[in-house]
């Protein structure tokens, strides 16, 4: 998400940086070419008009001219404002309530409203350790509630019981009821959809909504749809009222217009983004570390979270450990891709790293997806225990078999040995190395595109 949009940011204060001091055209003109990235990047044009109004009257006051590093005044300014755009305050849940806290789910069909009802209620459920209970009252789309149920099972999550021919309120009632006595901290109301906006589903709504007295009200929309996602989001509070709002396949949305517009139309903030079609995929969202993200700077914390709950304590213990002793193997190997898998894959875990998102395309175009680490782990799956942790024994007649046994190439394999002894080599010096030699060693990991 925002690839396009952090590109030609990037580009615009590059030239920034080249100049020593930095004139009221200077930054006018970098203006003009931020306003281009913006509107490129599906940001409507009254919310830009407004971004770049704020931002030029800070960029070109006298303080800033004359600063010290006045390229970096500029970025700050932008980030800044970027953070503004895209709501400052807490995207938290508000659970400050008498239990049952009733959510309400709503959205247009095809949205990943229940996908996301489920994500959710397993963050609550795993993290702030939650009693939830989930409903669907989506009797008209063919298996919504079935979909649900499968997802609960899934999670572990409890689901209420589906009962033949009940309709939405009487589904509500239900539900209230049965959260109430049973003891749930938190109750979900996964309501209907619709392939448009009509009258029906919004008096629907607006009567389940009356009968619940939701705590929180979540719209969940399609980032890809751009602004039609942003004036769904509108109409719908408008309409009923939302608290805010879930954005999904963010993975798949380069520009990122939907987020930089929802907060400013709507005046609802973003809740949560969907990263992508697994349970886990799915992240709070931080006004801050996207800003970040956009203008390359990174987003360490989020970074070291991920880490955090992927990685057990235990097993980075003994990571470090092996990395100490120089005995890293490829057992190891696999090991470290299993985490990078489960992370977000290559491409977003890069996003993360400060500086380095000028290096994030080069991976991407590579093809360093989950595919290519699969195969990897493939090669890997076919050596036998004694080749794993003693690499040097791998020899032609060694790697025909594995070839063999893996369904790939000598090519292949030949280059997972190279990934693995430049991974090995960098590991050993990632202790004496700054940033500058760890993005070079990162660089080199990059495979050719016959990998793909």
């Amino acid at each position: 998400m925002f690839n396009s949009l952090s590109d030609n940011l990037g580009k615009v204060f590059d030239k920034l940086k080249g100049k020593g001091f930095l004139t009221e055209d200077d930054v006018s003109a970098a203006m003009r070419e931020v306003r281009i990235a913006l509107l490129e990047a599906d940001v409507s044009l009254t919310i830009v008009k407004e971004f770049i109004n704020k931002v030029k009257a800070k960029a070109v006051g006298e303080e800033i001219i004359k600063s010290v590093s006045p390229s970096q005044m500029v970025i700050k300014i932008v980030q800044e404002e970027l953070e503004n755009i895209l709501g400052a305050e807490d995207s938290e849940l508000n659970l400050k309530a008498a239990p049952p806290v009733v959510i309400m789910m709503t959205g247009l069909q095809g949205s990943g409203k229940t996908t996301s009802t489920a994500k959710i209620s397993n963050i609550l459920k795993t993290k702030q350790k939650k009693k939830v209970l989930m409903a669907s009252l989506d009797v008209y789309r063919p298996a919504a509630q079935q979909q649900l149920e499968a997802l609960g099972k899934q999670t572990g999550l409890d689901t209420l019981p589906i009962v033949e021919n009940e309709k939405p309120v009487q589904i509500t009632k239900r539900a209230l009821k049965t959260a109430k006595l049973e003891g749930y901290d938190v109750l979900f109301l996964d309501t209907a959809g619709r392939l448009h906006i009509d009258d029906e589903l919004m008096e629907e709504l607006v009567e389940v909504k009356k009968l619940s007295n939701p705590t929180e009200t979540l719209l969940v929309a399609d980032s890809l749809t751009g602004q039609d996602a942003v004036n769904v989001a509108k109409t719908f509070n408008e309409k009923i009222g939302i608290t805010g709002i879930t954005l999904t396949r963010i993975d798949g949305d380069a520009r990122g217009g939907a987020a930089l517009s929802m907060k400013s139309v709507t005046g609802c903030q973003i809740k949560y983004l969907g990263t992508g079609e697994k349970i886990s995929e799915i992240e709070p969202f931080h006004p801050s570390r996207i800003a970040q993200r956009i203008l390359g700077m990174g987003d360490v914390v989020s970074l070291v979270e991920k880490a955090t709950e992927t990685i057990k304590e235990e097993d980075a213990k003994k990571m470090e450990k092996k990395l100490r002793k120089g005995t890293f193997d490829y057992n190891d190997l696999s090991s470290q891709f299993d985490n990078i898998k489960k992370m977000g894959g290559m491409g977003g875990l890069m996003g993360m790293i400060p500086g380095i998102g000028k290096m994030q395309q080069q991976i991407e175009d590579s093809g360093m997806d989950e595919s290519v680490l699969t195969r990897y782990q493939a090669i890997i799956s076919s050596m036998t225990e004694a080749e794993r942790i003693h690499p040097k024994l791998m020899n032609g007649s060694r790697k025909r078999r594995i070839a063999a046994g893996s369904g790939t190439t000598i090519q292949e394999i030949n280059q997972l040995v190279k990934q693995f002894k430049q991974m090995q080599t960098m590991m050993k010096k990632m202790g004496k190395m700054g940033k500058k030699g760890m993005m070079r060693q990162l660089g080199s990991m990059v495979p050719p595109k016959h990998m793909q």
